[in-house]
Parts: C-alpha cells; structure tokens; sequence
C-alpha cells in the first residue's frame, strides 16, 4: 500500500468522526465536555453496531424454507415473518433509553420504572438475541450480529444505574397534589423497591407491547418464533432444503424451490456428495447430458463449461416459488426435446432417467 493510500485511510477514520463532534456539540452545547464526549461515543458505537447488523441480514438473508448455494448466502437468524416484532420491542426500548438520558431528573419516578421495565424486557431479548448468533450450523458466528445487541446492554445497565441512584435521590424531595401519585411516588422512591417494581411490571408492560403487536398483524407468539423459526441458529427449530450445488444444475433449484404440486419433486438425490431434490425433469435433463458426454465428450465439455457460465448466475435469481414455477415451464419444451432424443437414442430410455442421481 502507498504512503498516500495510507495517510488518505487514516484521515478517512480520523475526519469523520471529528466532523461528527463538532456537528454534535452545536445540538448539545449545554452539556459538559466530559458528558460530551461519553455521549458521542455511545452514539457513534450505536451507530456503528447498526450498520454492522444491517450488513449480516444482508449476508444472512435467507429464510429456512428457501434452497440457497451457502457459497452466496445464509439463513437468516431472525425469522423474516415476524422480524417487526423484534424491531418494535427494540424501538421502544431505545426510546425508552433515550428520554431517560436526556431527561431522567425530570421525569416523575412512575414515568420512570415505566421506562426501565421496557429497558429490561429488552435487555432480556438482547440476551437471547447473543444466544441466537454465537452457535450456527455451519460453524461461523454471527458476529455482526452480536455487537448491536452487546451495545445495548451496556449502555441499558450503566443508564440503570445511573437513573436509579439519581432519581431515589431526587424522588425523595418531590410531592404530588393527587394522593394516588403522592403515594407511588414515596413507594417507588425508595431504592429498595424499585427493582421490585421493575420486575412487577415487566408483565403488565410486555402484555400491552404484545396487544399492540397483535393489532398490527403480528403473531402472538411472534417474539419467541422470531428465532424458533430459523435454520442452523441456536434456537432454530426448523430444517432447511438441501443445499444448492452450485456446480450442477440449475433446475435443482427449481426442483427445490418450485411449488411441488407443479415441479413434482420425486425424492432425494445425491450429486457430488450433496442431498438435491429430484424431480423428473432434473432427471431427463441430465440423462440427457450424460448421453452427450457419451457420445462426444469435447462437445460435452464445450456445453458444459457455457451452462456453469449462465446457469450458475441464473440459479442465484430462482429464489421465489413464482419464479421456480416459471422456469419449470418455460423448460418443458426443452425437456420434451430431450425425451425425444433419449427415446431415439437410448436402448432403455427409462432406466437410463430412473438412474440419474441415485
């Protein structure tokens, strides 16, 4: 690497984030710098578990029901269907975060446990979340799974507390017309009983957020199936197709992914080590190509090396039922050539079908 390559990278990391102070520091002025500063990395660390979590769905993308070439793609820990409810619970609890932050004195201690029973139902999903990422099938962590999560909890727990030793303090002092307010006030501003309280209402708190979600079309068990139905994660409960050989062919995919009242997957078939679905079109395509490397082998080679070309690029697309099903139809009267060929070449045409990929 050149000296100027490697002056430009450091500036790249030093600049930025110099940047991002100063553009800071004009919204929040009024804080010391002490505070300043600790802010500021706690918000460039959110950020950066963030854009390190968007990278893994990206990477890890895939639900268990659909076939993936594990070259190109992964299956995703957090079931897509009821991903919202994992981002709801996280939402609120960063809200809740951030109002006890910025205004944590201020806010009567009621509105306070309030808050810090969200911050714990999500502390406890943040567990889960680690425990999700760290043990997968194919022996890789979810490491940019885990920093967004780790993030929050440390931030969770110093804010807790911080907020709790700061407002027993000052809940002490403060006093309320209403009788009701008064008395919970006096209760839940006892340092000793605010853990109690906490844990009282995380039911109550987790029932409504629940409700909520339910409204919204969720599932009601959405936040324990958000993991449950995955493949290969820690608390997967579900089995995946057999993977893609992404140097075979391409309509194992359609056989894998098509709708099989259409495709009509036979069995399992074995094709370099790996378990594919068979269905009869797969088999009489590659009756068909083992009767063209009988026959002339150069010429088998010549095809063969133009279908990886193509086909390998055009098998990453086949990843939706609807476009298995296209495929499988559109290859019919490819494959109805391909009988006519074996049924004029071939002894045996159907034994020769029959056999491929047992």
């Amino acid at each position: 690497m050149k000296f100027s390559e490697i002056v430009a990278l450091i500036l790249f990391f030093i600049i930025p984030p110099i940047i991002g102070f100063l553009i800071y520091k004009q919204f929040r002025s009024f804080v010391s710098l002490k505070r300043g500063i600790t802010e500021y990395f706690m918000i460039s660390l959110a950020g950066f578990s963030v854009l390190l979590f968007l990278v893994g769905l990206s990477t890890y993308s895939s639900d268990f029901n659909l076939a993936i070439d594990p070259v190109d793609n992964g299956y995703t820990p957090f079931a897509t269907k009821h991903m919202l409810t994992l981002f709801l619970f996280f939402m609120v609890a960063i809200y809740a975060v951030i109002v006890l932050w910025l205004k944590g004195r201020d806010l009567p201690p009621v509105i306070v446990v309030l808050a810090l029973t969200v911050i714990t139902i999500a502390l406890m999903i943040s567990v889960a979340v680690i425990l999700q990422v760290v043990e997968n099938s194919d022996g890789n962590v979810g490491w940019c799974f885990v920093f967004l999560p780790l993030a929050y909890i440390i931030s969770a727990i110093s804010l807790i507390i911080r907020i709790t030793k700061e407002e027993s303090h000052h809940a002490v002092n403060r006093t309320y017309r209403n009788k009701i307010l008064g008395y919970l006030n006096r209760l839940m501003a006892a340092t000793q009983w605010q853990p109690v309280w906490v844990i009282i209402l995380l039911i109550p708190v987790f029932i409504v957020i629940t409700v909520i979600l339910i409204l919204c079309g969720q599932d009601s068990h959405a936040l324990t199936r958000v993991f449950t139905e995955t493949t290969g994660w820690h608390f997967s409960q579900k089995a995946h197709p057999p993977f893609l050989d992404h140097q075979g062919h391409y309509l194992c995919t359609v056989a894998a992914c098509g709708n099989p009242d259409l495709v009509k997957p036979i069995r399992l078939g074995n094709r370099h080590g790996h378990q594919i679905i068979v269905n009869r079109q797969l088999q009489i395509a590659n009756a068909f190509e083992e009767l063209i490397q009988d026959i002339s082998p150069v010429f088998h080679r010549y095809i063969r090396r133009l279908y990886d070309q193509y086909g390998y690029p055009l098998s990453k697309r086949i990843n939706t039922p609807m476009r298995s099903n296209i495929i499988y139809l559109l290859m019919k009267p490819v494959e109805w050539f391909f009988v006519l060929v074996l049924y004029t070449c071939v002894k045996k045409p159907e034994m020769k079908i029959a056999k491929q990929y047992t």
